[in-house]
């Protein structure tokens, strides 16, 4: 059994959801059940047939949602880091787990008990109207997704991925976009379903084009409108 962090001053620190506040906790008598957990690089936080009794609220770090096809294939479903949740489908039915979650780095999540959820939704309407947008958006992601792997070709789909991932994540420095943390070759490829070599020539090109600049730590896209003009 999880024990139990009562440092409601932590929440504050979350800007995805504002209801998550000592203020909102204390008045629904809610916040001692929610846990601040940390694990370290390489760690799972839940498998596959684990019961659905939580949902996670990233805090720190970067985590990494897979699922084997039936092949026994890895696939990466997404990777998700601070302010984004994840295990939501717990709300809608899940009774046990169908993916992998596991900590690419060092982590700190809020644990939430599915319960508790329920309970929020409930007795916040802003609550249930965010939760409602990200399961919306998270389904929308994942048919963009099909959708680029099925109909688009592999320079395309690594095109596509920047410039979801510039919109998603990155913020506006004059006329570029910024995306403080950037992906490696090979977790682009997993997720656009390419290999490394071909990530990394695309990526060439375009900084070659300079369309875009990248490093290991950011992604810095010098024309978004341009780059989304090139997807096939």
């Amino acid at each position: 059994m999880m024990s139990v962090s009562a440092n409601f001053d932590q929440l504050d620190n979350f800007n995805l959801m504002d209801f998550f506040d000592p203020e909102k906790m204390s008045i629904s008598n809610l916040g001692h059940y929610i846990e601040s957990k940390k694990f370290q690089r390489g760690e799972f936080l839940y498998h596959p047939e684990d019961k659905a009794e939580y949902l996670f609220l990233v805090k720190k770090g970067r985590v990494k949602i897979s699922v084997f096809s039936a092949e026994g294939k890895k696939i990466i479903k997404s990777i998700l880091q601070a302010d984004e949740i994840f295990g939501e489908l717990a709300l809608v039915g899940e009774l046990n787990r169908r993916e992998f979650v596991q900590a690419m780095e060092a982590i700190e999540v809020y644990v939430i008990p599915l319960h508790v959820a329920k309970t929020l939704m409930q007795q916040h309407q802003n609550f249930s109207h965010q939760i409602t947008q990200l399961i919306g958006k998270n389904l929308l992601r994942i048919q963009r997704r099909l959708e680029s792997l099925v109909f688009k070709d592999a320079r395309s789909r690594i095109i596509q991925f920047l410039t979801d991932l510039a919109n998603e994540k990155g913020r506006r420095v004059g006329y570029e976009t910024l995306v403080p943390k950037f992906f490696t070759h090979q977790e682009i490829a997993n997720l656009t379903d390419t290999s490394r070599q071909t990530v990394t020539t695309i990526l060439n090109e375009l900084r070659g084009n300079n369309l875009i600049y990248f490093d290991r730590k950011r992604l810095l896209v010098r024309n978004l409108e341009q780059l989304s003009e090139m997807i096939a």
